[in-house]
């Protein structure tokens, strides 16, 4: 399917999908152990996950935490334009997680190339920032306000998530926003109990009925902690699992804290999958890869 991103068209799909790295501007996220305080700290990490494989940086400003109360507009704005800024001047590629609409705008006028919409087009304003910019949309499944914790019981999740986004997608593209600019992402977690999530994750391939991209946000979920008993920070092997699942089942764009494990882990799912001769990217005979230094 073809993506735009403001004025650039990506080709994107199945089976190769497009890296999302994550970089927060916030003193609370919900997964992250460290905390990136500075403006140069946080362009450090995207432009390490740029390096790692990352196509997209995504920047947030305030967590999706349902414990704290919301930021303001004005703070959020504070805490991510400059890293926005920074990052374009770069050359990268950054999306911006938010739900406000003026946080969109001021991002997209600072050159962000994606609006990464938690709330479901809660504000149909933010379709009206996609719209005038060429900004991508990412719509997303919730049926939540944000920063509430609700569990509304579902009769068919997958139903359910379905007819959602195609009733915003419409919406979005009634305002303006181009087909080409969507994405679609069935929002794991959000309003769900973590029983929901996976009985969607594991119907993932529903999805493909809207022909748009399916970014999968699974890294460090907490249907993952439900299902294994981990902290956010100890979530990696089951976020592996979660993404190969959901690049089996049609997801195009994978968001996730640890670029550089994602990227071994589909270069080597990759290349044992394929009939092709696997195409190696470091010296076969490097010394350093056939075994750690001897202990002094």
């Amino acid at each position: 399917m073809k993506l735009r991103l403001r004025d650039e068209i990506w080709d994107v799909g199945p089976g190769d999908p497009v890296l999302m790295g994550i970089v927060n501007a916030t003193p609370d996220s919900v997964a992250d152990a460290e905390r990136l305080t500075t403006t140069a700290a946080q362009v450090a990490r995207a432009l390490e996950l740029v390096d790692a494989g990352a196509r997209i940086v995504d920047v947030g400003g305030e967590s999706g935490r349902t414990d704290v109360a919301p930021v303001s507009s004005e703070e959020e704005i504070a805490r991510v334009l400059p890293l926005v800024e920074r990052l374009v001047a770069e050359g990268v590629t950054v999306s911006v997680d938010t739900w406000k609409a003026a946080v969109a705008r001021a991002a997209a006028e600072a050159g962000a190339a994606m609006i990464n919409d938690v709330s479901g087009l809660r504000d149909p304003a933010l379709a009206d920032v996609a719209a005038r910019s060429g900004a991508a949309l990412v719509v997303m499944h919730t049926r939540a306000a944000p920063k509430a914790e609700q569990f509304p019981p579902y009769e068919d999740v997958v139903a359910d998530v379905t007819a959602f986004l195609r009733e915003r997608m419409a919406l979005a593209e009634s305002r303006g926003v181009g087909r080409e600019q969507l994405v679609i992402d069935p929002g794991p977690d959000f309003a769900k109990r973590p029983e929901d999530s996976v009985e969607l994750l594991h119907r993932l391939g529903e999805l493909e009925s809207l022909e748009r991209p399916l970014l999968l946000a699974v890294s460090r979920k907490y249907f993952l902690g439900a299902l294994t008993g981990r902290t956010p920070d100890d979530r990696l092997a089951g976020t592996l699992a979660a993404v190969a699942h959901g690049v089996d089942s049609g997801a195009s764009i994978v968001r996730v804290h640890d670029v550089r494990e994602v990227a071994d882990h589909l270069r080597v799912r990759a290349a044992l999958r394929s009939t092709a001769r696997a195409e190696l990217v470091a010296d076969a005979g490097a010394e350093r890869l056939k075994w750690l230094p001897p202990a002094r």
